[in-house]
């Protein structure tokens, strides 16, 4: 069963603060770091806190504060921060094997047969031709190459407001930046099933979809005809825990089969009982023909992984897929005891509880708060949308980066994004933890709309 002892933690005795954060030893070493290290996150942009240790659901910062954790080093420890099992798995590769380039070792051979034990599809669909890499990104890449070696065909089809990585060809995926020059050539990208949203301004179900539709326009009008692959993520994390509607996810499969296109579904964030089940696709019952795994998939550790329908395994041979780190004993040992974790303390139920009871918290706070224009998520992705006015669904931003931070000063360790405030607890998430990280949200909104004029 799920937060075994190692991980208990009283609710009355977190967070627990020590002086107001970021405190002064964080703020000198982070100060110290800051004069060689660039390119930081939002998150440590907005809160320069520097932690020392992390236990189970909490993590506590060099100046003894300890904080309640619902960012999961952003969706990565779903087993809780230092797992014994998975400490313990990792300890013990790292004292035998740590490198033999892709070379089978006995972990990568028992992780290998772990994966397709677990991985959805059947016959030529099965999800059983794998390859190991060390970043999501880098296991994105790969699909890439896969796709367009499995069909001849060079073009992509993506969506607004997805993500996938930050080397040059996942970036193609997603939205550009003006230092980041132009596109390259063969990406295309298109409106998501995003119904608070929606670029078409059709309400669901009455628009009977209508966005996957107008993806049959851009293949006729927009590219050659030789689209290789569409790349989704199931659910965004990135652009706010959007959930897509029902039906969605079935349709674009539909697509891809009417017009032989493969369909990747990039699960670097949402894989591992994240979203209540071990893989998002699962919610719909839908196969992709490439799947991407990472984050929670080591529970820290840098592993990731590319898996292909049984039918174009062998295409693998094709792409030059090895890698120096990918699949290392210390990876692999990590991955392996991550999966066996979620199997036997049954966090795909733990997840979902969890998402219910706080996606029910949540929906109060969107119906009492003028500003909170959309509760959403499934299992531990979960967002808040934040709008300056209900009606127009304008996105308040100002407001997103006060609360992260009266959140973050309150003992709670979170994501932010712009207007959205994104919420990835651990797995094994007491209740009651649960709801008093969810109290310090509620009053951190509260108290920035009413400093705000709300």
């Amino acid at each position: 069963m799920y937060n075994k002892d190692w991980a208990k933690v009283d609710v009355n005795s977190v967070p627990r603060l020590v002086s107001t954060p970021p405190g002064p030893k964080s703020q000198q070493m982070h100060a110290r770091a800051a004069k060689y290290m660039k390119g930081y996150s939002s998150q440590v942009r907005l809160f320069p806190v520097v932690f020392e240790s992390g236990k189970g659901v909490t993590l506590t910062d060099v100046d003894g504060n300890v904080y309640i954790d619902f960012s999961s080093g952003i969706y990565v420890t779903g087993l809780g921060h230092c797992h014994p099992k998975v400490t313990e798995a990792v300890q013990k590769a790292a004292g035998e094997l740590m490198n033999a380039h892709d070379f089978t070792t006995p972990i990568k051979m028992q992780l290998l047969e772990k994966l397709a034990e677990i991985t959805p599809g059947e016959g030529a669909k099965k999800l059983n031709g794998m390859q190991l890499y060390d970043s999501g990104t880098t296991a994105v890449e790969a699909g890439l190459r896969l796709m367009r070696a499995a069909t001849g065909k060079f073009e992509f089809i993506s969506f607004h407001r997805d993500f996938h990585g930050k080397t040059m060809g996942a970036v193609g995926l997603a939205r550009l930046d003006v230092s980041q020059g132009l596109r390259a050539p063969g990406y295309f990208l298109v409106p998501r099933g995003y119904c608070y949203r929606c670029e078409f301004r059709q309400k669901y179900p009455e628009c009977g979809l209508m966005c996957v539709d107008y993806i049959r326009t851009v293949i006729k009008e927009e590219t050659a005809g030789r689209v290789a692959g569409i790349v989704l993520e199931p659910i965004q994390g990135w652009a706010g825990s959007v959930v897509p509607p029902d039906g969605w996810i079935q349709a674009i499969r539909k697509l891809c089969d009417e017009y032989g296109i493969l369909l990747m579904a990039d699960e670097v964030l949402t894989c591992m009982a994240r979203t209540g089940k071990m893989f998002a696709m699962q919610h719909w019952d839908t196969v992709p023909d490439v799947m991407t795994l990472g984050k929670g998939f080591g529970n820290g550790f840098p592993v990731t992984a590319m898996l292909v329908a049984d039918q174009y395994k062998e295409v693998i041979e094709k792409i030059s897929a090895s890698t120096s780190y990918g699949g290392n004993p210390m990876a692999c040992a990590a991955a392996l005891a991550s999966i066996e974790v979620i199997e036997e303390e049954d966090l795909c139920a733990r997840s979902a509880h969890l998402g219910e009871i706080l996606m029910r918290r949540m929906k109060q706070i969107e119906a009492s708060s003028p500003i909170v224009g959309e509760a959403r998520g499934l299992g531990c992705l979960l967002g808040l949308e934040l709008v300056k006015d209900k009606a127009t669904k304008e996105p308040f931003e100002l407001a997103g980066q006060i609360i992260y931070q009266k959140a973050f000063r309150k003992g709670l360790a979170w994501i932010p994004a712009g207007h959205i405030l994104r919420m990835s607890p651990p797995l094994i998430m007491d209740d009651d933890v649960a709801m008093k990280g969810m109290d310090i949200i509620e009053e951190s909104i509260f108290e920035t709309q009413k400093e705000l004029g709300y």
